[in-house]
């Protein structure tokens, strides 16, 4: 094979690697292999500064070898609980989805995106993956809930065409994910191949109307989903490695124009079933502009050779690698422009304290009281003793866990409970379990409990019954849903008026734990 051929098919992935530095294992896949396209995770962000070094370094590499456009380096950047770049040295901890949604106002979504965005762009990073366009139909969905804005189609479309219009306000190509929609589903396809079994119809009515905004307002981009639509296609094929659902329906019957690329091969939904590396070719051969292979060399290796014997042997077809080739092209020659800010330092740190007030002020209108029949709220704090209850930490999804889950406290949770006590007065912080049928209040003031996704954990929901009522209205409670809401339809009419609130923050940042409170880090 020729090295025009194999430098074009190095556009067609976009890989991650390992390490706050270039790596010998991504000089090797930018210089040998020609891959025009990196991700970041969050093991590879320590500071802004940094990242800004890491990216020109990339961009470097990139231009020695001879690629004919800068790199699109991309981001999971949803905000709220998928948010690579947030950090105290890094990006500004924004709302995610939900949260933003239950602001109630698209111009704050629209601003959100376009300062995340500024951010990005200022360290090198001109690619977000997203905004989340799956409409959250199944309230037991183990992987999208918060991180979606709801559960009603026009609502999705509105607030995903927001942030995407921010993002692209401010040259950082958007993503709209997961196509054709991954909130109807109770498999998370980190772990499993989800199947839904649903018409084609009833996609149409549900699914698929913010991808079709998102196509309207031509996003540059759109992720697949390792999702199976047998009812659709015929058969159990993913549909981010499907011919039918890539090529005949998102780029045919929906007219999308842009970038395709899939959600990273490394998840078990392709990685237990056809494998890695097949399924890059799948992929590429279904229609998809860009594999993506986020963590493993020797997978990403061995996938971009698959493909180069692909090609040779026919499977991928030369033709169309190049017309795809033209897309990504286009799409780099808009977005991946190098803007390399003089006085880094004033510049980034006037950036985020603009940004930091916005937050602020978006988590303050973020936080939706369910239920407050006895008005506890606003709860006076100030010099009180409170109890604070909250859930041991067990996993969320594979998106969101930053480590192996471990049965402890969340983080959050402990830096929460300081924040409370320093603005407040002092706190006993209680971390329970499955096997605590009832947490003592003690002596407290007021008590706060913390429930994480409770529906689906149902043992929080019972302690949070048998502590309500054990207090017996002695104190005032605030039952903080600090994931998805879906909980407090639980509320039956004992707790509804029993002396407690019930709040739902739409996630457990720090600053969502805080909104629940009316409380902030304070700037």
């Amino acid at each position: 094979m020729d090295e025009a051929i194999k430098r074009e098919i190095g556009q067609h992935f976009v890989l991650g690697f390992h390490g706050d530095d270039v790596s010998e294992e991504v000089k090797t896949l930018i210089t040998q292999y020609y891959v025009g396209n990196i991700i970041l995770m969050k093991r590879n962000i320590r500071d802004a500064e940094q990242v800004r070094r890491l990216t020109q370094n990339l961009q470097s590499l990139a231009k020695e070898a001879g690629h004919e456009r800068p790199l699109m380096i991309g981001i999971d950047q949803e905000n709220g609980l998928v948010s690579a770049f947030s950090s105290p040295t890094a990006g500004t901890q924004f709302p995610g989805a939900m949260a933003q949604a239950a602001i109630g106002d698209l111009e704050v979504t629209r601003a959100i995106a376009s300062g995340c965005g500024q951010e990005l762009k200022m360290v090198g990073i001109n690619w977000a993956y997203s905004p989340v366009a799956d409409v959250n139909i199944n309230p037991l969905n183990p992987v999208i809930g918060v991180r979606s804005f709801g559960g009603d189609p026009q609502l999705v479309s509105d607030y995903a065409r927001a942030a995407s219009q921010g993002f692209v306000s401010v040259n950082v190509a958007s993503c709209g994910k997961h196509f054709p929609g991954h909130g109807d589903t109770q498999v998370d396809s980190h772990l499993a191949l989800p199947v839904i079994n649903k018409s084609r119809e009833e996609m149409d009515g549900g699914d698929l109307p913010p991808f079709r905004a998102l196509i309207a307002d031509k996003v540059p981009s759109v992720m697949t989903a390792h999702i199976a639509l047998p009812r659709v296609t015929g058969n159990n094929e993913p549909a981010s490695l499907s011919r039918k659902m890539t090529t005949d329906v998102l780029r045919k019957e929906l007219g999308y124009e842009g970038v395709i690329v899939t959600d990273c091969l490394e998840m078990a939904a392709i990685a237990a079933g056809p494998g890695i590396e097949e399924g890059a070719v799948r992929a590429i051969a279904a229609g998809a502009d860009i594999a993506m292979i986020c963590h493993t060399y020797g997978r990403q290796v061995g996938a971009v050779e698959r493909v180069w014997a692909a090609v040779e042997e026919g499977r991928v077809s030369i033709a169309e690698l190049k017309r795809s080739g033209e897309r990504i092209a286009a799409m780099k020659e808009r977005f991946a422009v190098e803007t390399l800010e003089e006085e880094f330092g004033p510049r980034w740190a006037a950036l985020k304290e603009r940004n930091e007030r916005l937050s602020a002020e978006a988590y303050r209108k973020s936080a939706v009281v369910f239920k407050d029949e006895q008005k506890v709220l606003p709860l006076e704090l100030k010099g009180k003793m409170i109890t604070l209850l909250t859930p041991l930490r067990g996993s969320i999804n594979a998106a969101v866990d930053a480590e192996p889950t471990r049965n402890r406290g969340v983080p959050q949770d402990a830096e929460f409970a300081r924040i409370v006590e320093k603005q407040c007065g002092t706190v006993k912080h209680i971390v329970y379990g499955p096997q605590d049928a009832v947490v003592d209040g003690g002596r407290a003031d007021a008590v706060v409990i913390v429930t994480r996704n409770a529906l689906r954990a149902g043992w929080q929901w019972e302690v949070v019954k048998k502590t309500v009522r054990s207090l017996r209205g002695r104190v005032p409670v605030v039952a903080m849903a600090s994931c998805d809401p879906y909980e407090l339809e639980l509320v039956d009419n004992e707790l509804a008026q029993s002396r407690t609130a019930f709040v739902a923050t739409h996630e457990f940042s720090v600053e969502g734990l805080l909104s629940g409170l009316g409380l902030s880090r304070g700037l």
